[in-house]
């Protein structure tokens, strides 16, 4: 993740500095009537168990209007009542900065709450057009043009593709239902081809589900169109460290291999790579390693999988705080993660593929693209769980 150079960027960072010191609570974010891209957010709630002596999920606000993205997750905590999961400004921040202040590519979706990206995850390099506000990629012989709607900071850096093509989407025939232990919310989205930017068209199916001890996230891709396509689904999470002692937060991560970049700035992938075993980039240890001052914006394969899961752990120990990330599809091959040292965050990206999935710097490797045959889907699933250490 690399910050766009628009002044909207800039003022949009001067909200999100002040997210966690006057956060909206669930409850109040259910009262409000903003629209957020024209469509009100979503809420599902639920109250802790009288008594628990465990931490439980209690609400969750979603933005059908930005590709159902995903505003704030609440959870419940024993001797220190609810807390904001996700690092995110409260729902009238949000619609401001989303409504107001954003990109036409919705680039601002990605810098806060949860944002789901498909049909790429991550970066894609191609040949610029003259103007550079777009850029043409080649798979399997076949070209499409893309919007080139990121860039770095530094002189030469290249503008490329981010995040894919949902960030600003409806989502339509949006249903919650509650249950004893929680509840559901889902919602349908179809795609098409982009305008013309993707090599067929897709639908997308969402699924959430509420309960107290997880929150599960599933998104099904379908191929509605008669060509096949390559598709790629992940998401963003900014998940919050309570404590806002960014150096002591230890972060656990099961993957041996890490994919190096020529900066950054451009993060663009060398094809290489290497084992961390013994670096600094090792966070395999059960208990992960602490974050001190180290940036990262990194990407990890190789994944060790328990029971089939790529479980990730994001802890704080001094907040007695932590949540773990699990990847449950088979297709999450990578994980990409994003933290600053001056920020009170981390980005856990799961994710099917590795950046610049079609460029030619990795050859004939597989870069983690499903080709989806007409009338085929595949789903990304990822569980989320709360852990007090």
């Amino acid at each position: 993740m690399k910050p766009i150079q628009t002044l909207s960027y800039i003022a949009a960072l001067a909200l999100l500095a002040g997210f966690v010191a006057a956060p909206t609570s669930i409850a109040q974010a259910a009262k409000s009537t903003v629209l957020i891209n024209g469509v009100a957010p979503v809420t599902l709630t639920r109250h802790h168990t009288p008594g628990a002596t465990h931490p439980e999920f209690t609400g969750i606000t979603v933005m059908p209007g930005r590709g159902m993205e995903v505003q704030q997750i609440t959870a419940w905590f024993p001797g220190k009542g609810e807390v904001n999961v996700l690092a995110s400004p409260d729902v009238a921040q949000t619609a401001t900065i989303l409504n107001d202040r954003d990109t036409s590519n919705g680039d601002l979706g990605y810098r806060l709450g949860a944002a789901f990206l498909f049909p790429y995850p991550n970066r894609i390099r191609g040949k610029l057009t003259a103007d550079d506000k777009m850029l043409t990629a080649v798979w399997n012989g076949r070209t499409i043009t893309l919007p080139a709607n990121n860039i770095g900071h530094l002189p030469g850096a290249e503008r490329h593709a981010m995040h894919g093509l949902i960030l600003k989407a409806h989502v339509g025939d949006v249903k919650v239902t509650h249950t004893a232990t929680g509840g559901t919310i889902t919602g349908l989205l179809h795609c098409g081809n982009f305008g013309g930017h993707w090599f067929s068209s897709s639908d997308l199916q969402y699924t959430i589900t509420l309960t107290a001890s997880s929150l599960e996230f599933s998104i099904t891709a379908r191929n509605v169109g008669n060509t096949s396509e390559p598709v790629a689904l992940g998401w963003h999470p900014y998940f919050a460290l309570p404590s806002k002692d960014r150096k002591q937060a230890r972060l656990h991560i099961p993957g041996s291999v890490l994919a190096t970049v020529d900066n950054y700035d451009n993060v663009f992938p060398t094809g290489k790579l290497v084992p961390v075993a013994g670096t600094a980039y090792d966070f395999q240890a059960p208990n992960g390693k602490a974050l001190g001052g180290q940036f990262l914006d990194d990407n990890f394969s190789s994944l060790e999988r328990t029971h089939g899961e790529v479980i990730v752990k994001v802890l704080d120990p001094a907040a007695h705080y932590g949540v773990e990330i699990d990847g449950l599809s088979p297709e999450i091959r990578t994980v990409q993660v994003y933290a600053p040292p001056t920020q009170s965050f981390v980005a856990v990206e799961d994710q099917y593929n590795f950046g610049d999935p079609f460029g030619k710097e990795w050859g004939t490797m597989n870069t983690g693209m499903v080709t989806l045959a007409p009338g085929k889907s595949t789903r990304w699933q990822v569980r989320l769980r709360l852990l007090q250490p």
